[in-house]
């Protein structure tokens, strides 16, 4: 509901491997995640929308940090820059990544798939608990926006 209501909405998994951050967040099988709940969700409430003035955009950023580098995972491991993406701040975004690639998507099954595709991105290295660890921590943003006319006008 705070989304709805135009708040910055945050999901936050961390924890040792194999304590079930991807269970809680993503599920399995039948046991829904956090965010698939979540994201159909808000494409139930866009499919319901009955106010034509208004519209909804819903993209997707999937960036990880390793070693200390901030990389895109939507963008080829050989075609990305070797010193990573900056982290940037600023009074009307607030705190991105700059020039990341950010996908629209119009359901859970189009931000499934390109999850999909980034997780295909990942850098991987073995941990003693976890043969096939990421050794890194992904972010995943959701950007919805709702975008109003008011007076003729697009806010």
């Amino acid at each position: 509901d705070n989304a709805w209501a135009g708040y910055h909405c945050c999901l936050f998994a961390y924890g040792q491997t194999g304590a079930g951050k991807s269970y809680s967040m993503v599920g399995y099988g039948m046991n829904k995640g956090i965010v698939p709940i979540s994201c159909e969700e808000i494409f139930t409430r866009i499919e319901n929308n009955d106010k034509p003035e208004k519209r909804y955009e819903v993209c997707l950023s999937m960036v990880e940090i390793y070693n200390e580098t901030v990389q895109d995972l939507f963008i080829p491991f050989d075609s990305r820059p070797k010193n990573g993406f900056q982290i940037r701040e600023s009074k009307a975004l607030g705190i991105y990544v700059d020039g990341i690639v950010k996908n629209a998507v119009d359901s859970y099954p189009a931000i499934e798939r390109a999850i999909d595709q980034g997780t295909a991105n990942r850098s991987v290295g073995s941990t003693a608990m976890n043969a096939t660890s990421s050794r890194a921590h992904t972010v995943i943003t959701i950007e919805f926006k709702q975008v109003e006319k008011m007076g003729g006008v697009e806010n």
